[in-house]
C-alpha cells in the first residue's frame, strides 16, 4: 500500500509572494472561517474599508478593531503577507483600484419583497463575484498539478454529495467526452467499494464546500492509501479532506442568507473549477481529445436536430 506524501498547500500559510491587491478580498472570504474572533474582526475590516485601514498604523488598527497588534500582525501573515506594512500596501492598492472603478449598484442581500428584476440583478452580481473571488484565489500551481495528473490518469473517480454531487457529474461527463475513463460518486458505500481498486496511475477527485463531509472525505482516506493522485476542491483549505489530499484547488467562500444557501454560491465556483480543470485536459491531450469531442458530437447530432418532422 503506498502512502503519499502530502504536499504543502501554499494557500494555508501564506503563498512565497504577497497575493495581488484584488486578490485580498477574495483571501480573506477564504479564510475567515478558520481565523480566531480577533483575526476575523481584523481581516473583515480591511475588507470592508482597504483605504481607511490603509491609513492606520498597527496599533491604530489594533484598536479599532479591539484586538492587539500581536493579531493585527498574525492576520497579516496569515493572509499571506510577511507583515502589516505589506498588508499596509496592498490596502493603498485595492483602495485605488476601487476607486477607479464603478462600485456596484446593487448588493447580494436578497429581501423577501425584492422585486424580481432586483434579484436578478443581485444575484447575477454575486454569481460574478463568486467567479472572481474563486478566480483570484485559485493557486495555479496546484491546478497545473492536478491536470497533469487527470490527462495521465488511468482511470478518475470523482466524489460528491448533494449539490457538489451534480458537479461531479459534470465534471465527469465533459471528460468522458474527450475520451476518459471516470466515474462520479454519491453513493457513499459504492464510493469506498471502487475507491479500494484505485492504484498509483488513477486519480480521485473530492467535491466539499465544508471540507469536513464525511461522506466524500472517507472514499478520498481510502484512495490515497491505496496510492491514487488525490485532489480536493473545497472552501477550506485547512479542512479535514485536505489532510488526504496531494493537491488543493479552493472555492470562494461566499455569505450564506436565508434565501440564498451556500449550496447555490458553491456550485457557481466549483464549476469554474471544474471547467478550468476540464479545458486544462483537454489542452494537454490534445490529439485524443479533439476528435473524441467531434465524434460524441455528430452522434448525438441527430437528436439536436431531427431529420424531418416538427421540431419540438
Amino acid at each position: 500500500m503506498t502512502q503519499h506524501v502530502k504536499e504543502t498547500f501554499a494557500g494555508s500559510v501564506g503563498p512565497d509572494a504577497p497575493p495581488a491587491p484584488a486578490a485580498l478580498a477574495a483571501k480573506v472570504r477564504t479564510l475567515a472561517p478558520s481565523m480566531t474572533r480577533s483575526m476575523q474582526r481584523v481581516a473583515e475590516a480591511v475588507a470592508g474599508d482597504p483605504a481607511g485601514c490603509a491609513a492606520l498604523t498597527v496599533t491604530g488598527l489594533a484598536e479599532l478593531t479591539g484586538t492587539s497588534e500581536a493579531t493585527v500582525v498574525r492576520t497579516a501573515r496569515l493572509l499571506g503577507y510577511p507583515g502589516y506594512r505589506d498588508l499596509r500596501l496592498a490596502l493603498a492598492g485595492l483602495a485605488a483600484q476601487q476607486q477607479s472603478g464603478r462600485a456596484p449598484s446593487v448588493t447580494a442581500d436578497i429581501a423577501v419583497d425584492d422585486p424580481i428584476a432586483d434579484v436578478v440583478a443581485k444575484l447575477a452580481y454575486d454569481e460574478q463575484q463568486t467567479l472572481a473571488d474563486t478566480a483570484a484565489g485559485l493557486d495555479t500551481v496546484q491546478l497545473g498539478a492536478a491536470v497533469a495528473a487527470l490527462a495521465a490518469a488511468r482511470r478518475t473517480d470523482v466524489y460528491g454529495i448533494g449539490a457538489s454531487g451534480l458537479v461531479a457529474q459534470d465534471l465527469v461527463q465533459k471528460l468522458l467526452r474527450i475520451g476518459l475513463i471516470a466515474h462520479a460518486h454519491s453513493d457513499p458505500h459504492l464510493a469506498v467499494t471502487n475507491a479500494v481498486q484505485l492504484r498509483a496511475k488513477d486519480v480521485a477527485i473530492a467535491i466539499t464546500h465544508s471540507g469536513s463531509t464525511g461522506d466524500v472525505i472517507e472514499p478520498l482516506r481510502v484512495a490515497f492509501e491505496h496510492g491514487a493522485t488525490t485532489v480536493a476542491i473545497t472552501g477550506r483549505p485547512d479542512g479535514p479532506v485536505t489532510q488526504y489530499a496531494d493537491h488543493i484547488l479552493t472555492t470562494s467562500t461566499a455569505r450564506e442568507s436565508e434565501l440564498r444557501p451556500a449550496a447555490m454560491s458553491s456550485r457557481t465556483s466549483q464549476l469554474l473549477v471544474v471547467d478550468c480543470l476540464f479545458v486544462g485536459v483537454a489542452q494537454r491531450t490534445y490529439e485524443t481529445a479533439a476528435p473524441a469531442l467531434s465524434a460524441s458530437y455528430e452522434a448525438l447530432a441527430h437528436r439536436h436536430h431531427p431529420r424531418g418532422g416538427t421540431k419540438r
